[in-house]
């Protein structure tokens, strides 16, 4: 009798725990039957390839009709009748394509993704909140609702954003919740200020005061400067060379005497990766052949599934433009309308500083500041975290800002390297903004004027913006709020007690360094230095390497009779300037006679290269491990030390030591006891590079061409196996202007051609939707990869023959 009791205890508790079980997410693992429950599981989301041609919906969101016409890539064209339709239209039809995409990049910038994927996330989570980013998405919101345009636009993108998940279903959540086990929240309006904060924690939270400052300490100033000048040999800068400065220059700050003393005798107290970068330029019709300019962009970030633009033109009164925005914010961020064109890329000035502060005691409570002590305030943090309970996390604040961590994390949490513990940030990040009205007036602009009154509202992160208009007027300006700084200021670490290393105000917006139709008839930048020596403020000590600017403005001084497809070629150039300089050197130093049979032919391979980083060729990927192998031969024995931060120098300052410098010290191994060469190391590198190569991708044949080497991919967001892209067969390289690596490089391409009527071509890597289970989801990515740009519709009507319509959606106000 007991037997059978047990018997139908455990026939009753297995099926429970089963159920339990296939219904509960456990670590990665998704639920099991909520996943593959045919009406609201995954295969839900695959989509029909019949799309409905004519649809309509009421929504109570619009004040009048609102038409969405979808071309034959699913871009939504929207005309509506006035500004706040047109707003909540674009929210609702991005919603619609990318909601998972923008709930989970919102999540990630304000620090919460341990709600979702439980404790894994935690050191994350702190990061984020402890470098302000909630905080300075908070402040960036005062400033777009204080104006009336700007606050229209961010609620009606919100109010569409909510419309479309109020009509969500289970079974209609993009494949990623149910992957994830979670469910969509309302959306609101300081979602699109993170957005915005996470764009420009990409672009300019990377830091290098904290290894600079060990540097110092380790070397002293003169080798500091000689190895880390703030201004590199070689440069062809975005202003060009010679240009004068039109404006009376406000007084710029002395450095305070403790600079002086740490700059004469020393001190005993996320580097920026190269591959965050952008390409833009314009041409006036002096050399095009239609007479009219044409602008360029390719903006250089990660490349994602789903793609980090969407697509979408906006046609209302007072404005038809065509472009690619942020999923999450209102308005076009790159493209064109009937009059101009507009473009950007990453300026890196320094508008990041950590200080160094002093408090009372262990409750910091009170710093020391000006001869006194100040009190912090604190700001209460709390963590949601999947199956537990949540946690408060206390952030000390400072009139600097956030004091990040007054102790480095247990875990091993890479992110925190480059933040020196105890130590208040100040970024311009923090401070209340509204680059919404940027683009709100570059969306409607007409001319020159429009595009100057356009920028004074940008604050960050800081960007090259690049402008062309029908009235044959180009223009570039390195653009944002730029605090007025002493020279070097933020290079290192920064007094937190003296008020002299405060920023003392602001370069005035109309002296930020621009060019207008310059006497070269085109403008151009690469993210390299913004000016020559002679403009009188800093912006920062250290930019992007000269060599893809460099290559761009000679191109560009070279060509006449240039038409949109010349300029989609050069957008695809992979001749590396690099190469061009250093390989001469190199091969004076091979010793061939000590090479085994498979480094004779690398060597007999790269010497006939023609520098060019093509898809099949070989040599490239000889030259980058032989080249990244050298710099860290000559470098690591001094700047590679535990516990201690420091960087390497700079590209530029490596390449003129071994071209200029053959017996440099630098050369020489201090941790061997013989005395290195330069040959030494050319010699040594060039065989691990043939030795390492071989290991990995057998003898030398197809397996060590270019593209197989780099591996360019497109991977998800979220890094879901099976949902990223194959490896792409391309070339380029980070040094060319066709800046590619595995998995950074052009995410949006684009030529304009000005004129009666403007001519749009473009193309991202990946789709419109968001979906998985879209045909729309990677359609465009051979396109990209081929290097091919497609035809953009420039609708003038919902009727608009010119293009290839697949559907037309009315929304109308519901009653």
């Amino acid at each position: 009798m007991i037997i059978n009791k047990i018997k139908a205890f455990f026939c009753i508790l297995v099926p429970l725990l089963l159920i339990y079980c296939l219904n509960t997410k456990f670590g990665d693992v998704p639920p099991v039957v909520k996943f593959l429950n045919p009406f609201k599981g995954f295969w839900q989301n695959a989509e029909s390839t019949a799309i409905t041609a004519e649809s309509a919906i009421n929504l109570p969101g619009t004040t009048k009709d609102v038409d969405i016409v979808f071309d034959d890539r699913m871009i939504p064209h929207i005309f509506a009748q006035n500004d706040h339709d047109l707003y909540y239209a674009q929210g609702y039809v991005t919603a619609m394509h990318r909601l998972w995409q923008m709930d989970f990049q919102t999540r990630y910038a304000a620090g919460r993704l341990s709600e979702v994927v439980g404790r894994k996330a935690i050191e994350l989570d702190r990061y984020q909140r402890r470098m302000g980013m909630v905080y300075g998405a908070e402040n960036s919101l005062k400033g777009m609702l204080a104006d009336p345009r700007s606050k229209q636009m961010i609620l009606a993108y919100t109010a569409g954003i909510n419309d479309y998940i109020h009509t969500l279903t289970a079974g209609k959540l993009p494949m990623e919740y149910k992957l994830l086990d979670f469910v969509p929240e309302d959306w609101t309006p300081v979602k699109c200020a993170l957005l915005l904060k996470q764009m420009s924690a990409v672009l300019a939270m990377g830091s290098d005061e904290f290894y600079m400052t060990n540097i110092l300490k380790k070397f002293g100033p003169e080798i500091t400067t000689n190895l880390f000048p703030d201004y590199p040999v070689k440069e062809d800068p975005i202003i060009p060379k010679g240009t004068k400065w039109n404006f009376k220059p406000l007084p710029v700050p002395l450095p305070p005497a403790s600079y002086v003393q740490m700059m004469t005798t020393g001190i005993n107290t996320k580097q920026l990766e190269e591959g965050i970068g952008s390409n833009n330029w314009a041409v006036s019709g002096e050399k095009t052949a239609s007479g009219f300019p044409i602008l360029a962009n390719d903006p250089h970030l990660n490349l994602t599934l789903p793609s980090i633009w969407y697509q979408i033109q906006l046609h209302a009164p007072g404005i038809n433009a065509y472009g690619v925005s942020l999923p999450g914010a209102p308005g076009i961020t790159v493209g064109f309308n009937q009059n101009i064109a507009w473009g950007v890329t990453n300026v890196a000035a320094d508008i990041l500083d950590f200080y160094q502060i002093k408090f009372k005691d262990q409750t910091h409570k009170n710093y020391w500041y000006n001869n006194q002590w100040k009190a912090t305030t604190t700001r209460m943090e709390s963590i949601s975290i999947r199956g537990e309970k949540a946690e408060i996390d206390t952030v000390f604040y400072t009139h600097q800002g956030p004091v990040v961590y007054l102790e480095k994390p247990k875990a091993n949490f890479t992110m925190a390297d480059n933040v020196p513990t105890g130590h208040a940030l100040r970024w311009i990040a923090h401070d209340s903004s509204n680059e919404l009205l940027t683009f709100y007036f570059l969306n409607r602009g007409k001319n020159y004027a429009d595009y100057r009154k356009a920028l004074t509202y940008f604050t960050a992160p800081a960007q090259n913006f690049v402008f062309a208009s029908a009235d044959n007027d180009i223009a570039i300006t390195p653009n944002g709020k730029f605090p007025l700084k002493y020279k070097d200021q933020g290079k290192f670490i920064l007094d937190g007690s003296d008020p002299k290393d405060d920023w003392q105000g602001w370069i005035p917006a109309d002296q930020n360094p621009t060019v207008k139709n310059p006497e070269r008839h085109f403008v151009s930048s690469a993210n390299q230095s913004s000016t020559d020596q002679t403009y009188p403020y800093y912006i920062n000590w250290e930019f992007a390497p000269y060599e893809r600017g460099k290559r761009i403005n000679d191109r560009l001084a070279a060509m006449t009779k240039i038409t949109a497809d010349s300029i989609r070629i050069m957008q695809s150039d992979t001749y590396s300037i690099f190469a061009e300089n250093v390989l001469p050197t190199l091969f004076a130093n091979i010793d061939g006679t000590k090479l085994n049979a498979t480094q004779k032919e690398g060597l007999n391979i790269i010497t006939k290269w023609n520098k060019r980083y093509d898809a099949k060729e070989i040599a490239p990927g000889i030259f980058e491990l032989w080249t990244k192998r050298l710099f860290s031969d000559i470098w690591a024995d001094e700047f590679s030390v535990d516990n201690v931060p420091m960087r390497y120098p700079s590209r530029d300052r490596t390449v003129e030591l071994i071209v200029k410098e053959p017996n440099s010290k630098w050369f020489d191994n201090i941790k061997t006891a013989q005395k290195e060469t330069l040959a030494d190391l050319i010699n040594e590198s060039f065989k691990f590079t043939c030795d390492s190569l071989e290991r990995k991708y057998g003898t030398i044949g197809t397996g060590w061409q270019w593209a197989k080497v780099k591996h360019t991919n497109v991977p998800h967001l979220a890094k879901i196996a099976g949902l990223g892209s194959k490896t792409l067969l391309m070339g380029g390289g980070k040094s060319t202007i066709n800046a590619l690596s595995e998995s950074n490089g052009p995410s949006w391409r684009m030529v304009i051609e000005l004129g009666k009527t403007p001519k749009g071509h473009g193309v991202f890597p990946g789709g419109q939707s968001g979906n998985p289970g879209s045909r729309f989801y990677d359609d465009m990515i051979d396109t990209w990869a081929d290097g091919r740009l497609y035809d953009l519709y420039y609708m003038q009507s919902p009727t608009d023959p010119s293009a290839k319509k697949i559907a037309h959606l009315k929304i109308a106000k519901k009653r």
